[in-house]
């Protein structure tokens, strides 16, 4: 478990491509802001207004897992193994799943992996609309409360593009990464 996060805190990610785990660099990294660049879609503020969306952390990790896996996709790049290492990182503390629930079920959420202040999103899901929305500002929220210094998306996408993500150099990337993995923080 120490080499997975060791190399989770030098800027690799583990994927499964259909020919096993690998590991993964980038080039560019997707990051979202934790400051005042961080934006809420206007579109977004009922649901956030409303009150029906539960927040919860580590509630129902295996769930959100299944949901990054399976929910809306045809494939997955969220192999049994990955499943498995999942599992032995969070009962060491360091992946997590912050969720939203809807009407007392799991409506949604991002699955993470969190190394000092840095917070590394894996995936995320929804079965309910809005419901990871919803779990991306309150997420946010919550790792600047906690102290965190870095939220990273891994890739940028015309949906995280909309909360403000923004993509830095791989060079630039791996100096954030380096100071937050330094920071005395916890996620949960």
């Amino acid at each position: 478990m120490a080499s997975i996060l060791q190399l989770y805190a030098q800027g690799y990610f583990l994927m499964d491509n259909g020919d096993g785990l690998q590991w993964y660099s980038s080039r560019r990294h997707a990051l979202i802001p934790l400051d005042e660049r961080f934006h809420v879609p206007r579109s977004l503020r009922r649901a956030l207004n409303s009150g029906a969306f539960e927040v919860y952390v580590n509630r129902d990790f295996a769930g959100v897992v299944e949901g990054c896996a399976s929910a809306h996709r045809r494939e997955t790049w969220i192999s049994d193994e990955l499943r498995q290492i999942y599992a032995v990182l969070h009962r060491a503390g360091h992946a997590h799943s912050f969720e939203t629930w809807y009407e007392g079920r799991l409506a949604g959420g991002i699955l993470g992996i969190a190394i000092g202040g840095a917070f590394i999103g894996e995936s995320m899901f929804y079965y309910v609309p809005e419901a990871s929305k919803v779990a991306m500002v309150r997420l946010v929220e919550h790792l600047r409360r906690r102290g965190f210094a870095l939220f990273d998306a891994q890739v940028q996408n015309p949906h995280l593009e909309r909360f403000g993500a923004y993509e830095v150099s791989e060079g630039e990337y791996r100096r954030l990464l380096r100071q937050a993995v330094g920071l005395k923080v916890r996620f949960a």
